[in-house]
């Protein structure tokens, strides 16, 4: 039988100053999605945030943009449930830990890439309609 559940994340909705969105993609993995994470044990969304994006994140940018339901990128039979984040960032963002690739995207007119559910059904939707912080 195979195992199901949900996967509880962060994510950030991170642009630039064109108004692209940065979308990540994790090594082995073929999918590009939202930066972000699980958080660890004690962490709260901020703290788990910074963690897993590895830039200096400008703390009064925060803005929770909504809780969002999808069928997990990478994982089969599994959901992703994910607290979504507008954020702005500081100094350069570079790939860490189990990033392999990262690429900025009109969120109106996405490239013809993979990407996860939840981006394409939920951020990037959202991110075309509405200019949210990051």
């Amino acid at each position: 039988m195979t195992e199901t559940g949900t996967i509880r994340v962060v994510a950030a909705l991170i642009r630039d100053e064109a108004g692209r969105v940065l979308l990540v993609r994790k090594r082995g993995t073929t999918a590009f999605m939202q930066p972000g994470g699980k958080r660890d044990p004690g962490e709260d969304d901020a703290t788990a945030l910074a963690r897993e994006l590895g830039c200096a994140m400008v703390r009064d940018s925060i803005q929770l943009l909504g809780e969002f339901d999808a069928v997990a990128a990478n994982e089969p039979g599994w959901r992703v449930h994910a607290c979504l984040y507008g954020i702005d960032v500081t100094g350069d963002i570079v790939p860490h830990r189990e990033i392999d690739e990262m690429i900025w995207i009109d969120p109106a007119s996405p490239p013809d890439v993979p990407l996860a559910p939840l981006t394409r059904d939920h951020v990037l939707p959202l991110a075309s309609q509405v200019r949210v912080a990051g």
